[in-house]
C-alpha cells in the first residue's frame, strides 16, 4: 500500500515512498527520492519533505 500524497518525512528519516518530494520550507526544491533511502538535508540544514508525486 502506497503512502498517500502529502505524507511528510524529516531529514534523516527513511523515505516511506518512492516519488518526487518537495521541501516544505522556503527556499524550496524538489527531488526524486527512493523508498528506504535516507531523507537528505537541503541547503545544509534539516528540513521537512512532502511527497508531491509518485515515482
Amino acid at each position: 500500500m502506497k503512502a498517500p500524497l502529502g505524507t511528510t518525512a524529516r531529514t534523516g528519516e527513511k523515505c516511506p515512498e518512492s516519488g518526487v518530494w518537495k521541501v516544505v520550507e522556503t527556499p524550496s526544491t524538489t527531488a526524486p527520492i527512493a523508498k528506504h533511502n535516507t531523507m537528505p538535508p537541503y541547503s545544509g540544514r534539516a528540513v521537512t519533505w512532502k511527497l508531491s508525486q509518485y515515482a
